[in-house]
């Protein structure tokens, strides 16, 4: 009975040593890798099995290269990573691409060789339009202090000005009272004179018709 159980463990594991092998080059020993464009600047690409077109489960080494159109400029390298908007299958870049069109080209050494390019287009993005910058406009008046001011002034003067010209009819008629008084004195005293001067000859003249 334990020889038994001995042979049927080792027959199992015999078969899964034939097995696994097969498992693990079901997939084939290259990825075939597309680049389907860029999105804001970024790389995008897809990377699959060659043989069964299955997305990579595993961590995917590769390098990404792009060179202008006209060769004056180079990017890169820079490495691919998940792209959770492209699952399972999709890869991007974290760096992105300036405006212009480039050739990029994509070189995986893990889990399997690939290789894939393509040329690519970044379009000039125009700013977004921002606030409009205020017109500075014309200061506004500062609230001056000098009208609260003039007009205390002004209505301080007022009742000065009327006190003045209150004060000239009263002055002037005052100097007219004074006129009159003195006129008033001066007939009096006159009249008083002129009265006795008569009073002192009719005294006469009665005493010279009783002489």
């Amino acid at each position: 009975m334990r020889i038994r159980i001995v042979f049927s463990a080792a027959l199992a594991a015999l078969g899964l040593m034939f097995l696994l092998p097969t498992a693990a080059h079901a997939h084939g020993d290259t990825v075939k890798v597309v680049v389907t464009g860029q999105r804001e600047g970024h790389v995008t690409a897809d990377v699959t099995w060659e043989n069964d077109g299955d997305a990579v489960d595993e961590a995917v080494a590769a390098t990404v290269n792009a060179v202008s159109v006209d060769g004056s400029r180079t990017m890169g390298p820079w490495r691919l990573v998940r792209d959770p908007a492209a699952a399972p299958a999709g890869w991007t870049t974290a760096e992105a691409l300036p405006p212009g069109s480039w050739k990029v080209s994509v070189d995986v050494g893990f889990p399997a060789l690939g290789h894939g390019e393509l040329e690519v287009g970044v379009p000039v993005v125009d700013p977004a339009p921002g606030a409009p910058t205020p017109v500075a406009s014309a200061a506004a008046p500062a609230p001056s202090s000098a009208a609260p001011v003039s007009s205390a002034a002004s209505a301080a003067s007022a009742p000065a000005a009327s006190t003045a010209q209150a004060a000239e009819p009263a002055a002037a008629t005052e100097g007219y009272a004074v006129w009159w008084t003195t006129a008033g004195v001066a007939v009096t005293a006159v009249a008083g004179a002129a009265v006795g001067l008569l009073l002192r000859r009719r005294r006469r003249v009665r005493l010279d018709r009783l002489n």
